[in-house]
């Protein structure tokens, strides 16, 4: 039986951007707690952090070769940095649906080119989706972004699995960062009315499922998609209907 409290990751090396604050924040520091020598990265100027943008070739090919001097071989890659733009089908502007792009899907795209080559048999790669790329979410550069890291994350799947590395997305829904703070009071309460546990989710509740998904406990688990969402995404819509109609029963 495993020893949940046991060093999961000891001796493995972990790459996790968008580490500056948030999710990736809680996640390099969980990955540390269990063993990993964390490198966090971030386009942002944090203490602990190596800025990096995951849009540039460049810093991606240094930090490569960096990894290769110092460690030799890296072991996971969380693929956390993420944006988000609100604009409606009818209002996005092309250069803001690039800029999207950018960050959400040639980012995890650029890591895995970089990185991979550094990668032993039993790596792990966990793409950092969302419950609106499992939906038809408003705002379409992001939905459209996450959508495409599917895809993305596939089709790694299927060129790295010869190799012993897995790569496996999962998608957050409505999850208390910095990020949704700044929602609407009407968006937050209309997610949480649609969400069958009723409430938001924490970073804490998606920390575990990245650790899970980095160790060795997931050694035959890859291509896997995970929704972490309270059931967001479980209902197909129908959460309202389901509503209405208990609360017609007699």
């Amino acid at each position: 039986m495993t020893d949940l409290h046991s060093k999961r990751l000891l001796g493995k090396v972990v790459v996790v951007t968008g580490a500056a604050r948030g999710q990736g924040a809680t996640e390099a520091d969980a990955l540390t707690r269990e063993g990993a020598r964390v490198i966090a990265t971030d386009v942002r100027e944090a203490p602990g952090c190596r800025r990096l943008d995951v849009t540039s070739g460049k810093d991606w090919t240094e930090l490569a070769a960096d990894l290769r001097e110092a460690y030799g071989q890296v072991h996971g890659l969380v693929n956390n940095a993420g944006v988000t733009w609100r604009a409606r089908l009818g209002d996005v502007r092309p250069e803001d649906f690039d800029r999207v792009h950018a960050v959400n899907v040639t980012g995890p795209l650029l890591g895995m080119q970089h990185l991979a080559p550094l990668m032993p048999p039993g790596s792990s790669i966990v793409n950092v989706g969302s419950s609106a790329a499992l939906t038809a979410h408003y705002p379409v550069a992001y939905t459209a972004s996450k959508w495409a890291l599917r895809g993305l994350s596939k089709t790694a799947t299927l060129e790295l699995g010869p190799r012993g590395i897995r790569v496996n997305t999962i998608h957050p829904g409505y999850i208390d960062t910095e990020m949704t703070a700044s929602d609407a009071p009407a968006f937050r309460e209309a997610n949480i009315r649609e969400t069958p546990l009723g409430r938001t989710g924490s970073v804490d509740e998606v920390t575990p499922l990245v650790v899970f998904l980095l160790s060795d406990e997931s050694s035959f688990i890859t291509g896997a998609e995970i929704p972490i969402d309270g059931g967001l995404t479980a209902h197909g819509g129908v959460k309202s209907v389901s509503d209405a109609l208990r609360s017609e029963a007699p």
